[in-house]
């Protein structure tokens, strides 16, 4: 058994264009949602949550990840980071091999802080890179330079934490040579992670309206398509296996909490519309939750002493299979077949395979790079036998 916890830190300096999360500017919300109580919330949250959990007869092992994403964490102080850290060692205990992760804009931290997140336990930071071309920065409305990003990749080499950077692309504007200039300035700061995720644009969104409007141009599926390529390609060479569809790392230097998540273990989600994901525990069908979205109902519930959730449902048997499915067939590791015996017909695979849309290691199925691309297809097609 596994379990992880994800922490949600809802507070950003400047509210990114293409962003639809569940982020604020304001630094204080009220009823104590303030940057500066945000830490002590949180904590409160987790002991509230630890005795739902002894109430409904659930009991995790230490946490095996523990993740601060937002938001950008590390608008609050390193020191209260450190205490919600410490705060989930108090409540549940975290393994000695624990990975701990925060996301981090470049223009949030300096070496100070990245110390001082080390000195406290962390020992991996994700840094939001997007781009290393200034006017597609300029376009999803960055604030940071590539050389912020250098030199938060410096510091935390320095204070002895792993880095990854994520990468956007698809953006309007970026063209081909665009995104080779990004892949190979994120690859040559010698990080051994990174993620690259396409672009996708909600209407509700600054971004969304701008194309609405005309101003910007829509992404094309082709041209992101291309850069996937390009991407896996170019990661490829310099030594980056791809172990989900949009995560490449060095053997042994994969996200093990974004593992978690992609073989649908247990985790804790704190926070505003922060989700909770639980197994079967002792013939208790699983469950997941998801938290009030609005830092200020959030903070009252909690103040109130209830378990802050917006809602929670059961998941149902058909459902677990569906997941099954969806989550096992992004990885590299592959979609165990013998879990869907008796529901997808060999002939459903043969077919796949046929289609150069995935090969078969043994008893997994493992996606094609055109596999990568044409994910939903293959979901869709053994979705057809569901009914």
């Amino acid at each position: 058994m596994t379990f992880e916890v994800y922490i949600h830190v809802p507070f950003c300096l400047r509210r990114c264009g293409y962003c639809d999360f569940n982020t604020y500017t304001a630094p204080d919300m009220g009823e104590g949602v303030s940057r500066g109580h945000y830490a002590n919330m949180v904590i409160h949250e987790m002991a509230i949550v630890r005795d739902w959990q002894a109430e409904h007869g659930i009991s995790e092992p230490y946490a095996s990840t523990v993740f601060f994403g937002g938001g950008t964490p590390t608008t609050l102080k390193a020191r209260d980071l450190v205490a919600m850290l410490d705060a989930v060692r108090d409540t549940w205990g975290i393994a000695d091999d624990a990975e701990i992760t925060t996301e981090a804009n470049p223009d949030t931290v300096d070496a100070d802080y990245v110390k001082e997140l080390a000195d406290g336990g962390f020992n991996r930071i994700s840094f939001g890179m997007q781009s290393a071309v200034p006017h597609v920065l300029e376009t999803l409305d960055r604030t940071h330079t590539p050389a912020n990003v250098a030199a938060g990749v410096t510091a935390a080499d320095a204070a002895g934490i792993r880095s990854s950077v994520d990468l956007i692309y698809g953006a309007p504007g970026e063209s081909l040579d665009d995104w080779r200039t990004s892949v190979r300035t994120a690859i040559d700061l010698g990080v051994n992670h990174i993620s690259a995720y396409a672009l996708t644009v909600a209407p509700n969104t600054k971004m969304g309206r701008r194309i609405a409007a005309g101003a910007l141009r829509k992404p094309d599926d082709d041209d992101e398509a291309n850069k996937y390529e390009i991407a896996d390609a170019m990661f490829a060479e310099a030594g980056l296996e791809w172990y989900e569809i949009s995560n490449w790392a060095r053997p042994g230097y994969e996200s093990q909490h974004n593992l978690g998540y992609w073989r649908n273990v247990d985790w804790a989600g704190l926070g505003p519309g922060a989700h909770s994901h639980y197994n079967t525990h002792d013939g208790v069908r699983g469950m997941r939750s998801w938290d009030i979205a609005h830092p200020r109902l959030w903070g009252a519930a909690i103040n109130g002493g209830s378990v802050p959730w917006a809602g929670h449902e059961t998941i149902a048997a058909e459902e677990d299979v569906e997941e099954t499915i969806m989550l096992g067939l992004r990885l590299h590791e592959g979609l165990d077949i013998t879990r869907l015996e008796g529901v997808v017909p060999e002939e459903a695979w043969r077919g796949l395979e046929d289609d150069g849309l995935i090969t078969r290691d043994g008893m997994r199925a493992v996606p094609t790079l055109r596999g990568r691309l044409l994910n939903d297809t293959i979901i869709e097609r053994l979705f057809a036998f569901l009914d």
